[in-house]
């Protein structure tokens, strides 16, 4: 007994010195953190954005531009939407969640890394105003002492008031009120439930589930903030069955004017970087922005809603505008060259003069037509894509297979669903679309041989002290060959001369371009124009952002604003021309055989020159077959006619051959001709059994190269009869006398 008791107080002993040394360390740690009072209603903190040359834009306080609410104000749907997501217990705890603290540890453990850190609405208003993004256990010891210290001087009230308007929601929104405002056009007090629920669910990742660049994983997330409410005890289920079943209310409202737009994408990816700036008091941001550009494009009027982008080669953007904040659209036709004409130029699939037959098709259902209604025969890939012709992109899509298109895709960053692997992609048939600054990022690969970078508002970040702590990722991601993007840019330059983009036309230098336009019987709803140069890319969009119908279009309105775009780029310097060459070969092919049989062979060594036409291909795509229509020349057999002793022998017309034939009478060859084409030759033979040949050639100046002789059937004259074809062979037969 004695001995247990004194093996209890051994242990006792240890577990107090444990804790003592744990909270001494605990103490050493945490001896610098502070509860600032001023931190939990201003950041303190200024954000200097500076133009491409490194000129002051703006200063950006976050707190200049976060604006407050009291908790008295809101309604209590908004109150319980906070609570049951992101801290179910928060009236009950004094700061700090011991039960989630546990099972996170446990987790962490489980993982060794950081994926869960259980923390309380009190811990997150101490992380965003007093510490660092670290995820280090000594950032972790401050967090816990500050926010006793929290708890310990301001109510449960005050402390999720503060918390309210300190918490980021996205496109640079701080604070509940500014995220009422900017995705609902309302002020905080008079949010719904659905609304409620809607900006609550942006707070694990604003730019993952903004409602504006991914409507549908916001509903999900918005839904699941609901379906906690309603284990909770907030709603019941008649109101949480009614509010899962409301679309997004979210308003796509007009950007502002100047550089509100711009200044909101500065911000957002000022945001998604992981580079520790979260306790640093000021620093200067310096963009790709060329603010009389900027000014420029926000002064344009346009009818129609209206997105803007103007990037340089690398993806950095010099202008943005957006009245729809950034929403993803169904691309249309601009989608052509990305996942069906490019693939199948690498796949060596085609090349820009392979002809598609543009004809009615039906696959399983499923029939494109044309937006003229019209069939037009045998086309050219080149001529499908500058007239953006629908029924041969699906034909070459089908050819090509969903599998490999999808696989470009996901080089592009696309990750496409299920069901949208399936041939109406090749007409932008897509479940969530694109943004217009996706689609430009794509079109960038044209413009560095086939490589694309990512749009990028910020070049480069900088302390006070001068120390640049950030810059912008030039690294290029392959994804078509150096060939095909010259092929591309030839193509969609072409497009500009005598396309669907020809309204660009009139520029004294080299531009590709590609339009398109989405809509139904009703009228128009999206329209396009990625328009680029060696230097720069132009990308707009007009059309509704309610899907009302318009009379937008691609090759109109969309092409007439990118002009003045490029004419106040370019007003006074002009762009180099693009690279149209680089890896590609020019290659002589049978222009009778591509004329006359859709089919691309090369030409013959001793073609003539007009019986020739070049084309441009992949250097590793020269067609192996060659013709030899001169070095061998070959005919079809011509008609003999016969009337009494008067022969006509009619000849197949032919280019630039000549022809030889002979009589054979009685074993003697004769030649009655020798000269190029005619259509009928004539001859009048004596009796006899006679036969005629006639031999093509081909005479290139030099040398005269022969082709096969054709035989014709054999005539027979006796007597002055009639003469006798083909003469029967009797000898075999079995005849018999009366």
């Amino acid at each position: 007994m004695r001995k247990l008791v004194k093996v209890t107080l051994i242990l006792l002993a240890l577990i107090a010195i444990a804790f003592a040394a744990g909270y001494a360390v605990y103490a050493f740690i945490t001896k610098d953190a502070k509860l600032d009072e001023s931190k939990l209603t201003d950041y303190g903190r200024c954000i200097t954005v500076c133009d491409a040359d490194g000129r002051e834009l703006t200063s950006a306080s976050l707190s200049a531009r976060r604006k407050s609410v009291k908790l008295a104000d809101l309604n209590s749907d908004t109150v319980h939407a906070f609570i049951a997501s992101e801290d179910r217990t928060f009236y009950k705890h004094h700061g700090l969640n011991y039960a989630r603290m546990v099972k996170a540890l446990a987790t962490n453990l489980t993982s060794r890394s950081f994926k869960q850190g259980a923390s309380t609405i009190s811990q997150q208003l101490i992380k965003n105003t007093h510490l660092s993004g670290d995820k280090t256990i000594k950032r972790k010891l401050n967090e816990i002492k500050l926010t006793g210290k929290l708890e310990k001087k301001y109510s449960k009230d005050e402390i999720l008031e503060m918390y309210l308007n300190t918490i980021y929601f996205g496109h640079n929104c701080y604070g509940l009120e500014s995220a009422a405002e900017f995705y609902f056009g309302t002020t905080a007090d008079k949010l719904t439930l659905e609304q409620s629920a809607t900006v609550v669910g942006l707070l694990s990742s604003p730019n993952n589930y903004s409602p504006f660049k991914n409507p549908e994983k916001c509903l999900q997330k918005r839904n699941t903030v609901l379906k906690c409410m309603k284990e909770c005890g907030y709603i019941d289920e008649e109101s949480y069955s009614q509010a899962v079943k409301s679309p997004l209310s979210a308003v796509q409202s007009a950007a502002g004017d100047g550089m509100t737009a711009y200044l909101s994408c500065v911000f957002d990816e000022l945001d998604g970087l992981d580079i520790g700036l979260y306790d640093v008091k000021d620093i200067k941001v310096v963009t790709y922005a060329d603010e009389e550009l900027q000014k420029s494009v926000d002064g344009l009027e346009t009818e129609y809603d209206a997105a803007i982008i103007v990037t340089d080669k690398s993806g950095g953007v010099r202008a943005y505008r957006s009245d729809i904040n950034g929403a993803r659209r169904q691309p249309g036709s601009t989608i052509k060259p990305l996942l069906v004409y490019s693939p199948a130029i690498e796949e060596k699939l085609v090349c820009p003069a392979t002809k598609i037959l543009d004809e009615k098709v039906d696959y399983n259902g499923y029939s494109p037509e044309n937006h003229d209604k019209k069939y037009h025969g045998y086309v050219t890939v080149t001529e499908s894509v500058i007239k953006s012709y629908n029924v041969p992109a699906v034909k070459t899509l089908n050819a090509l297979t969903l599998k490999k298109a999808a696989a470009y895709a996901k080089k592009f960053g696309i990750d496409l669903e299920d069901e949208e692997k399936n041939l109406s992609l090749a007409l932008g048939g897509m479940k969530y679309g694109l943004s217009l600054s996706e689609i430009c990022e794509k079109y960038r690969a044209f413009m560095n041989g086939g490589a694309y970078t990512n749009t990028k508002f910020i070049k480069e970040i900088k302390l006070k002290s001068g120390k640049t702590v950030y810059r912008a990722d030039e690294q290029k991601r392959k994804v078509f060959s150096a060939g095909t993007a010259s092929l591309i840019n030839d193509i969609l330059c072409e497009t500009v001369k005598s396309g669907t983009a020809k309204k660009l036309g009139s520029f004294p230098f080299e531009i590709a371009a590609k339009t398109g336009t989405c809509g139904n019987e009703n009228g128009n709803t999206d329209g396009y124009c990625i328009a680029y140069t060696a230097s720069d890319m132009v990308g707009v969009w007009l059309g509704s952002g309610k899907n009302n119908p318009t009379d937008v279009t691609g090759g109109g309105d969309c092409c007439r604003t990118a002009g003045t775009i490029l004419k106040k780029i370019y007003d006074a310097a002009t762009p180099p021309p693009l690279e149209k060459n680089e890896g590609t070969s020019i290659i002589n092919i049978d222009k009778g055989e591509f004329n006359g049989n859709n089919k691309i062979m090369l030409a013959d060594d001793c073609s003539p020159r007009l019986a020739t036409m070049q084309i441009k291909v992949l250097k590793d795509a020269v067609p192996c077959e060659k013709s030899s229509k001169f070095t061998s020349p070959s005919i079809k057999t011509p008609q003999i006619n016969v009337n009494k002793n008067n022969i006509c022998i009619v000849l197949c017309y032919t280019d630039y051959y000549a022809y030889l034939v002979y009589r054979e009478e009685n074993g003697e060859k004769i030649l009655i001709y020798d000269g190029s084409w005619t259509e009928k030759i004539t001859d009048e033979p004596d009796d006899g059994y006679i036969v005629y040949s006639v031999t093509p050639y081909y005479f290139d100046g030099k040398t005269k190269h022969f082709g096969k002789t054709v035989v014709l059937p054999p005539i027979t004259f006796s007597g002055g009869s009639s003469p006798q074809r083909d003469a029967p062979n009797i000898t075999k037969k079995d005849w018999t006398t009366e």
